[in-house]
């Protein structure tokens, strides 16, 4: 249930509103085009339909802390299952884990590695005595808390809970600083708890320092370690590449203070330091912090600024974004309003309210990410360890590349809504490429460069921005630099430090592979040389595209024939009955045995999810699998069982699964093969049992956002043909009526009246009152705009859009 709200600490009204105005983050500008009349029924405020419990359990390690669109902070709680190494969830938040030890300042959304990233800096409020070491309590038996999912409410820019031990803690914040009220019962101590050195994945070092004076609680974390617990390959992350350092400033005076130092509380002091490492087993029990006691039945606010560049950053992104006095209801009002604006960038009308609290959930969650990493100052900590400052024309920062699933569906979404941000944050990428020596790194956190997973994602992602007209970055660096790492070898390419899953080499042998058009498993330096190569051909062509669009001819051939390696682990007799992709040792022969349902030479996948993940050359497929028709059925077999029963759910490793990368795009090939009602009606089929609403509404890992914008695409009836391009694949939408009305961009409008459960497949389209025999949109639609305009049916048309020349073109 929703909590009433606290009386509001204001200074005045005026100043609440003249602060609440300064506090709205930037958002889109509305078009200047007349609203059609159908918006009067589209939804108003999107953010009453968003639920940020969705993906909070069965592993979509979603967090449903207080955030704004693309915000530093995200206050959220932090949960354990009795062990302080051990949230219950890669985020820090599993909604079956109903006890708490701490709300931490910083979280990733949706990333797969457990214990995850982040989570730094929990702020605990307890009601026993501080008499012993928190870091001592390493089951979380004294210092953590219950708590009832009937006493704790979510909304964006929002958190609150009522804890078993009496607390009401309510949560708000800005872009850098948050907002905290924390109500102590009366007849118990009091004190907040900062376990400064708790992050996730532990810490190499921590200090925390208490002003009592000046009612202040500082200090910083130096940590990183993303994935650094994985059994493969994971000790090559166990390391630090980032500081977080914050600044917490009080309306309510300290009737004590004191530290910890791993087991030794030292009451009355004001300094304290310490790590807790990287090693779980070895965490236990060490670590650093300190805590501030306030008088019984004290109602505490807190206003909290962070900073990845010093401790003076903190204090003036805090001064700047949150006035003394300033209420969690103020600030909760303006986080709410930034994200209405952001989320009206998709107007729906229709379809149930469960159906709008998915998709527009999906959409929030789709624009968590990236993240600011500059301050108010422009100042930033770069990959090469400096504090840099954000370039004149650049807006900011930004950064959290979860590469090898973004490029997919989220950085398309950004691209379409968002075009501003994805500008920055190409720019953003450059950077820290031209900080690490050249090097783009496939997963960036802060200014970490991972290395995790596999393939070349940025040249993916920033042939993708420029595809669909985003600008805003060095377009021609950008690409000279990617064609560097795409053609010129790199001294890590040769080691094998991190693999699997956290390779050094971002195009690993390349010398090897440029000369046997494939990655070999034998000599790879990577996670498996048959996803390797189908990663790489999936750049180069988006490369090949890029280049056409620079007039870079050369380039364009050689990158295109590039994007065509793929067939060089295709292996027609790889079974009796059907072709695969295979992986091969360098001196071209197979490697076996060979199973369809096995994961030798791929990575997080099967060759049966993999065979398909070739995008960019649909036809070229079919082609290489004896013909369309040939191709379509196999896809059939793809997503049903012999028998014709549906198996979209995971767990078959011969078929289709929703909660991993690879295979996304495979439901919309059908398109390409010229059967495109299989699209709809599977499309339709994962939509309605794989997403919903609910903390099990997501089907994995939200992957920073990536599961959540193929749904948002997959509603609104449209998906990206290939990354590298800007045309868009049609299906059936689930709403009646949707505007998508980008920043600075014409509308587009996508219009089924009859949109409903027994209603869809498409029967005929028009485009801009034009009959559309087409199974795609141009790429010119994303910057003209236009009006798609469907008539559904309950039944399949398998005669619209499959004439040879409607279908989409390949490559």
């Amino acid at each position: 249930m929703t909590l009433p709200p606290r009386s509001p600490r204001l200074l005045s009204p005026i100043l609440a509103l003249a602060v609440g105005a300064a506090l709205l983050s930037p958002a889109p500008v509305a078009s200047a085009s007349p609203l059609p009349a159908e918006t009067a029924r589209a939804v108003a405020s999107p953010a009453d339909y968003v639920d940020p419990f969705i993906g909070s359990t069965n592993g979509g390690n979603t967090y449903p802390g207080a955030v704004r669109p693309f915000g530093m902070i995200s206050w959220s709680p932090t949960t354990t299952r009795g062990d302080q190494t051990d949230t219950g969830a890669a985020n820090g938040y599993s909604y079956d884990v109903t006890r708490v030890r701490g709300f931490a300042l910083t979280h990733v959304n949706g990333a797969g590695c457990h214990p995850g990233a982040a989570g730094d800096v929990p702020i605990m409020p307890v009601t026993v005595p501080v008499d012993s070491s928190p870091s001592a309590d390493t089951r979380d038996e004294v210092y953590a808390s219950d708590f009832d999912h009937a006493d704790e409410s979510a909304s964006p820019g929002r958190y609150t809970v009522a804890l078993e031990n009496g607390v009401r803690t309510d949560l708000s914040v800005t872009d850098r600083a948050g907002a905290g009220e924390f109500d102590f019962p009366e007849g118990d101590p009091a004190s907040l708890l900062f376990r400064t050195s708790n992050s996730l994945n532990g810490s190499e070092d921590a200090d925390v320092r208490i002003d009592a004076e000046a009612r202040t609680v500082s200090g910083s974390v130096l940590t990183g370690a993303f994935c650094g617990q994985r059994a493969n390959g994971g000790e090559n992350n166990r390391n630090s590449y980032y500081r977080l350092h914050f600044t917490a400033r009080f309306d309510t005076p300290f009737t004590e203070v004191g530290t910890w130092e791993d087991g030794e509380l030292k009451p009355g002091a004001t300094t304290a330091s310490g790590g807790e490492g990287y090693v779980r087993d070895q965490r236990r029990g060490r670590g650093s912090g300190g805590y501030v006691s306030f008088p019984e039945g004290s109602d505490v606010g807190v206003r909290v600024g962070v900073s990845y560049v010093s401790a003076e950053n903190a204090e003036a992104n805090l001064a700047a974004e949150i006035a003394p006095g300033q209420s969690v209801d103020a600030v909760a009002a303006s986080a709410r309003e930034a994200w209405d604006r952001r989320l009206r960038a998709i107007r729906v009308g229709g379809g149930t309210g469960d159906q709008r609290t998915a998709f527009y959930t999906a959409l929030y969650h789709s624009l968590l990410q990236p993240n600011l990493v500059s301050d108010v100052d422009g100042r930033y900590p770069g990959m090469d360890g400096e504090a840099h400052r954000v370039a004149d024309g650049q807006g900011a920062q930004y950064t959290n590349f979860s590469g090898w699933d973004q490029y997919r569906a989220q950085v398309q979404l950004l691209a379409l809504l968002e075009p501003g941000v994805a500008g920055d944050f190409a720019q953003s990428l450059l950077n820290f490429s031209e900080q690490n020596g050249g090097v783009w790194d496939r997963w960036v956190h802060i200014n970490g460069p991972t290395h995790v997973m596999t393939g070349d994602p940025s040249a993916a992602t920033l042939a993708t921005f420029a595809a669909m007209g985003v600008d805003g970055f060095d377009a021609e660096a950008a690409y000279a630099s990617l064609r560097t790492q795409a053609t010129e070898p790199h001294p890590d390419g040769l080691s094998d430090a991190g693999c699997p899953g956290q390779c050094e080499g971002q195009r690993p042998n390349l010398e090897r592979y440029l000369e046997l058009r494939y990655a070999p498993q034998d000599d790879c330096h990577c996670w498996g040389g048959a996803a390797e190569t189908l990663e790489a051909s999936v750049a180069d062509n988006a490369l090949a595209q890029w280049a056409g669009r620079l007039g870079r001819g050369d380039d364009t051939e050689m990158f295109s024939e590039r994007g065509g390696y793929w067939r060089n682990v295709y292996n027609p007799e790889a079974t009796p009955e059907a072709g695969y992709a295979q992986a091969r040792d360098a001196d071209g022969s197979w490697v076996t045995p060979f199973d369809p349902g096995r994961d030798t030479g791929f990575a997080q996948g099967t060759s049966a999810t993999y065979t398909w993940m070739v995008p960019h050359d649909v036809g070229g497929l079919a082609e290489a699998m004896g013909g369309r028709e040939t191709a379509a059925e196999r896809l059939d077999g793809f997503f049903r069982t012999p028998d014709g029963a549906w198996s979209v759910g995971g767990g078959d490793p011969l078929r289709y699964d929703p909660t991993n990368e690879p295979g996304i795009h495979a439901p919309w090939m059908y398109n390409a093969l010229g059967q495109p009602w299989k699209t709809q009606e599977t499309v339709r089929e994962i939509v309605d049992t794989q997403y919903g609403t609910g903390p099990g509404g997501l089907p994995g890992n939200d992957d920073l956002g990536t599961m959540s914008a193929w749904y948002v695409f997959s509603a609104l009836g449209l998906f990206p043909q290939a990354p590298g391009r800007g045309e868009l694949l049609l299906s059936a939408p689930v709403f009646s009526y949707a505007r998508i009305a980008p920043s600075g961009r014409e509308p587009i409008t996508v219009v089924a009246p009859n949109a409903g459960p027994d209603a869809t497949y498409i029967g005929s389209v028009r485009l801009d009152g034009r009959e559309h025999t087409r199974s795609w949109l141009p790429e010119s639609f994303l910057s003209g705009g236009g009006r798609v305009t469907h008539v559904l049916v309950g039944e399949p048309n398998t005669e619209w859009a499959t004439a040879p020349q409607d279908l989409p073109v390949d490559r």
